[in-house]
């Protein structure tokens, strides 16, 4: 089967396509999600799709929503495919890409957990000596692992858009102090579940987004996709040295090639090459494949 840029679903009604995933609504509580095979990066969907990409992050997602559901439960519903999609073709082309879930009220923010110091983080580290305004100790190194993982929130971008980082104050002027601790607290301890259980699978989780969401009862909810290879940095312990940026499991590979690109950063974005689809696409079938084994 070839790459999936789009669900292509008629049957039901499209509410929202995202950067990656295609929404659906069942009916007044469910919703169809499926999670393409179009990549992002820098907030920019790329016109190249990697093939397999949407079905191995569905089954991370699902990995670690099950593994996971004894901190916080998730969005995922048991309603059946076949309940939600009856139509037959349909639900054949879209089966492994495709999760059934409970509609819920998402929070306008992205609860970002740090455990290293990279990317941005390091960039704002070696001006200031912090990443989102969280002060840190002097002398860390590149890729160095932080004495506490840290909670940094943004804002959520629209599609095409960048997310912002935020404060911890200005998370609370958003949703309240209340519940704006509970994502915090409930945040670290995914990370450090998580990233504790992916240490034994050789897998070092640099860093972390997750996202969620409220019930009709106010009750929190993981939402979205959950330490996937999309939304986190995966390290091989085997290749990991300090003062280097390490091989990632990820689109680090697209990452990379486009930074010695004279692109804006902004759509529409480049081809990305044969070789290098390749290659990125291995990288998340290595992960899914080390985690569940």
């Amino acid at each position: 089967m070839g790459a999936m840029m789009s669900a292509g679903i008629h049957s039901l009604k499209m509410l929202h396509k995202g950067k990656v995933r295609d929404m659906y609504e069942v009916d007044a509580q469910h919703l169809l999600i499926v999670t393409t095979d179009r990549l992002s990066a820098f907030d920019v969907v790329l016109p190249t799709p990697i093939a397999g990409k949407g079905e191995v992050l569905n089954a991370v997602s699902d990995f670690w929503f099950k593994k996971l559901a004894h901190i916080v439960p998730s969005h995922v519903s048991t309603m059946t495919l076949e309940q939600a999609l009856p139509d037959a073709d349909e639900r054949k082309r879209v089966s492994s890409h495709a999760i059934v879930v409970k509609r819920l009220q998402p929070l306008p923010i992205e609860a970002i957990v740090r455990g290293y110091l990279i990317g941005s983080g390091w960039k704002e580290y070696q001006q200031r000596g912090s990443v989102c305004g969280i002060e840190l100790p002097a002398g860390l190194e590149l890729a160095g692992q932080l004495p506490e993982p840290i909670f940094t929130p943004s804002t959520k971008a629209n599609v095409g858009d960048h997310d912002e980082n935020i404060d911890f104050a200005s998370m609370c002027d958003l949703v309240g102090v209340a519940l704006a601790t509970q994502v915090r607290d409930v945040s670290l301890q995914l990370y450090k579940e998580a990233a504790a259980f992916a240490l034994t699978k050789g897998i070092i989780i640099a860093d972390t987004k997750f996202e969620f969401g409220l019930d009709q009862d106010g009750n929190l909810a993981l939402i979205d996709e959950v330490l996937t290879p999309d939304s986190s940095r995966f390290w091989p312990v085997s290749e990991y040295r300090p003062g280097i940026s390490p091989p990632s499991f990820d689109k680090q590979i697209v990452r990379d090639w486009l930074e010695t690109l004279a692109w804006n950063k902004q759509a529409p974005g480049p081809e990305v090459p044969e070789e290098i689809m390749l290659k990125t696409s291995a990288k998340y079938r290595e992960a899914l494949e080390r985690l569940t084994s």
